[in-house]
């Protein structure tokens, strides 16, 4: 079976974020060790890119359609996500009600 390329395949519902993120990490420890050919670490880069794309796209999607599923109900507000800011349920984990 002809494998689909990554960017095509990101907006399919049969993509695999989770999968993708793995490999990803996968080509990145292999070039940070630094033993691969150039050749192979070549290859690696460009898988890399396309999976880093794909990613991409598939999180902008995921963010829209929650931007979408939080407009339609009124009295929410949509607040952007602060990656380096703790949420509420990481303070209750820490005991900090």
């Amino acid at each position: 079976m002809p494998r689909k390329t990554v960017a095509a395949t990101a907006a399919d519902e049969s993509f695999d974020f989770e999968q993708s993120l793995a490999e990803l990490e996968a080509i990145v420890n292999r070039m940070e060790q630094g033993e691969q050919s150039l050749q192979d670490s070549m290859r690696d880069f460009e898988r890399g890119m396309k999976l880093a794309e794909a990613c991409r796209r598939r999180l902008a999607t995921a963010q829209q359609r929650v931007e979408k599923l939080v407009k339609k109900h009124e009295g929410y507000e949509l607040q952007p996500l602060q990656p380096d800011e703790p949420d509420a349920a990481d303070d209750r984990e820490a005991g900090g009600n």
